[in-house]
């Protein structure tokens, strides 16, 4: 293949700062272009190359190939576009990054950030004066998790004097819930046999407390002070409710979703959420199996501590804690997927290869 093309110099004089806002995504040398295509698409239906890099296979057909040195133009929208690769020299990223994408899209900015509000990635550092907002806000949640995915890091607002550009390294370990998505529904005794195998201290959360009906003499009072309801009228509405919840009670009811518990003791717990999903990640939509939903078994692990969990460099401890949840989440994803099959997505909704678990 052709060199890649020098990055073009941040201008920051022209009136376009106003309105088109500048970042770069930066990535390793192991990361392959068309798996920022493969991202794109999982998040934006439009994205489509408008010229593909030399080499790659796009999934979707492009309008032309680049020449030799010429950038791709990877178009997420009709406002966004992300061109590159370019050489990383001058691209003011950390060490180790090789291939940058520029990304120009519309500067939307809204509200200051809130002082002590969760801010696990940086962006509040990274836009003080105002967080991003409606195309900017998804254009910059997508690079920080493409990121994430591919051990790369996002400069922002670059070439912009009023608002220098921070760089954010997003830390690969503060993704850990996954998402299995199946056209199997698994009964929840036979999820509760599966993933007990794995952790002991794993409960059907489907348990509750039975139902002693409403408190006595309710039907004898008034709704609020000063209410002039008739007494026979109110002790006949009382009596129809109470007919109605006597026969929820005492009908069958078809189980929609069901839940699991894992008790992970001083690491928090990790809970299993079955059900019926109609809102799919865009590449698992239009499939065969998909088209009248799917099955969703979302793993999902809830630390003691929710504040430092949203710290952008929390504790050690809070950190270990996680890196063990992570390993059950996979776990039992992987376990799930044995079972009944489909896809697995992170939680950038980003496909997971079940053998890299």
């Amino acid at each position: 293949m052709s060199p890649l093309p020098t990055l073009p110099h941040p201008d920051g004089s022209g009136a376009a700062q106003q309105y088109q806002a500048r970042h770069l995504l930066g990535l390793p040398a192991d990361v392959l272009v068309d798996e920022v295509e493969t991202l794109a698409l999982s998040r934006f239906a439009g994205a489509r190359w408008d010229v593909a890099p030399e080499g790659t296979e796009p999934l979707v057909p492009p309008a032309r190939t680049a020449g030799a040195g010429e950038p791709g133009v990877l178009r997420t929208s009709r406002h966004t576009v992300l061109t590159g690769p370019y050489a990383a020299t001058g691209a003011g990223l950390p060490p180790g990054t090789t291939l940058v994408f520029d990304v120009v899209c519309p500067r939307e900015r809204g509200d200051v950030p809130y002082p002590g509000g969760g801010d696990r990635d940086g962006v509040g550092r990274a836009f003080p004066g105002g967080l991003p907002v409606r195309e900017e806000e998804r254009v910059v949640a997508f690079l920080v998790a493409a990121a994430r995915r591919l051990g790369g890091s996002v400069r922002t607002d670059v070439g912009n004097p009023a608002a220098p550009g921070v760089v954010l390294t997003p830390d690969p370990g503060v993704a850990v819930d996954m998402t299995l998505y199946s056209d199997v529904w698994l009964d929840p005794n036979a999820a509760l046999a599966l993933v007990a195998r794995l952790h002991p201290r794993t409960r059907l959360a489907t348990e509750g407390k039975s139902y002693g009906g409403p408190p006595k003499g309710i039907a004898e009072l008034p709704l609020y002070p000063g209410e002039k309801m008739d007494p026979a009228l109110r002790r006949a509405i009382h009596a129809a409710a109470d007919d109605v919840d006597i026969k929820a009670l005492t009908t069958g009811a078809v189980l929609d979703g069901y839940g699991l518990l894992l008790d992970l003791g001083m690491d928090g717990l990790v809970a299993v959420e079955v059900g019926g999903e109609e809102a799919l990640p865009l590449l698992l939509r239009g499939l065969p199996w998909t088209a009248d939903g799917a099955v969703s078994y979302r793993v999902r692990w809830e630390p003691h501590d929710l504040v430092e969990s949203q710290r952008e460099q929390p504790s050690f401890e809070h950190q270990v804690a996680r890196k063990r949840a992570a390993q059950v989440v996979a776990q039992v994803a992987r376990t799930l997927y044995d079972a009944v099959g489909g896809e697995i997505a992170d939680e950038a909704d980003f496909l997971v290869d079940p053998e890299d678990l």
